[in-house]
């Protein structure tokens, strides 16, 4: 008797507690259970700082993954720790961008529509979010200093402490996830090294038959490194000679190439061959005319000049141009950076030279100058 009436109560008692159930289940979840949220851990926390050097003003990118997300009405509260204040005055959302994945989030002052409201205080950064939830697993991006560009760019950075060590940083709020990172700061490192100046300067021969800066004529004969031999000149024909200069350098200012004669082509006899054009020494670079060939002024009875082919920047030589060789330097090859021994108008060029007589012209087996190049680097 006494097993049976206390096997009837059970019954009862779960009957009832069954029934209750059916009823709450179909007027939705018991509260308690659609309230109930895991409190869980931020995932993939980091705080990335645009400058880890003590006592220096930098950005923060502050980024986590929220596994519950965000309830519209909570508050995510980003807070600094002791020795790394942040600034005083003159720092609001307008210094703090926010992103949900790779959507901009708008900030105010206060919260309002889908508008995320910020509070700012010595240790800690305050969003009240508004709007939609967000959504589990989201990304949430939090930028802090002059690396915030919505709506505004951030004027405002938050220093560094002073002292180096490592500084924990956490993100809470009333959302149910949580978490921590560290940051850094330490000494700037400084980096030395040495790079031994280099500078090789070469001069080499051009073979017969070579192209001159475009020109009509090609080279008549050939040259080497020490020697431009024009060899006998006909009378009314021009012979073309040339060298090729190479420069190799790591001058950070570049180099530039200069040319000059000892003197006219000059005979034992006293006889010259004067400077392109008819003895007037062209400084202004022109297109090749012959010897005019005037009895009574030996200027004009035979003449040699040069070309070359470096744009020297303003391409003054371009079209075959010449001008006379020159006791005094004269530029032929430049650049404004290192060269590299090779590339045209940068590391290498061709020199031309070309000389006419005419029938005038004295008669003399012995015609010679010296030329001299120099070749200057800026390191």
């Amino acid at each position: 008797m006494i097993t049976t009436a206390y096997a009837g109560r059970s019954l009862r008692a779960v009957a009832c507690f069954v029934g209750i159930a059916m009823v709450l289940w179909s007027l939705g979840l018991p509260p308690f259970i659609h309230e109930a949220q895991a409190v869980s851990s931020l995932t993939s926390v980091s705080d990335t700082l645009s400058d880890s050097e003590r006592g220096v003003a930098s950005n923060h990118t502050i980024q986590f993954t929220t596994p519950n997300g965000i309830i519209a009405g909570q508050t995510i509260v980003v807070t600094f720790p002791s020795g790394y204040p942040l600034p005083s005055a003159g720092f609001d959302f307008n210094d703090i961008d926010v992103l949900n994945g790779v959507t901009q989030i708008t900030l105010a002052n206060t919260p309002s529509g889908a508008t995320w409201g910020v509070a700012t205080s010595s240790t800690a950064i305050t969003f009240t979010t508004s709007g939609s939830n967000v959504s589990s697993s989201s990304v949430i991006t939090i930028k802090i200093g002059t690396n915030a560009t919505s709506g505004a760019t951030g004027d405002t950075q938050v220093v560094n402490p002073a002292a180096a060590g490592s500084y924990l940083i956490s993100v809470g709020g009333s959302m149910v996830d949580s978490g921590t990172t560290r940051v850094a700061i330490l000494d700037s490192t400084v980096v030395t090294a040495n790079v031994d100046t280099s500078f090789t300067f070469t001069v080499t021969g051009v073979a017969t038959s070579s192209t001159v800066n475009g020109g009509a004529t090609s080279t008549t004969g050939s040259t080497t490194a020490t020697a431009i031999p024009f060899g006998l000149l006909a009378a009314g024909t021009t012979s073309v000679l040339a060298q090729d200069l190479s420069v190799t350098t790591n001058a950070g200012h570049g180099f530039v190439v200069t040319v000059q004669q000892t003197q006219n082509l000059l005979s034992s006899t006293g006889a010259d061959i004067d400077g392109f054009a008819n003895g007037a020494y062209t400084n202004t670079p022109i297109v090749w005319t012959a010897p005019t060939a005037v009895l009574a002024n030996e200027n004009t009875w035979g003449h040699w000049g040069l070309t070359s082919e470096d744009d020297l920047n303003t391409s003054e030589f371009s079209g075959n141009k010449w001008v006379a060789a020159s006791t005094t330097p004269r530029q032929i090859f430049q650049n404004s950076g290192p060269g590299d021994g090779i590339t045209a108008n940068v590391g290498k060029t061709r020199i031309g030279y070309q000389a006419q007589v005419s029938a005038l012209q004295e008669a003399a087996d012995d015609y010679t100058t010296t030329l001299v190049y120099v070749a200057t680097p800026t390191f």
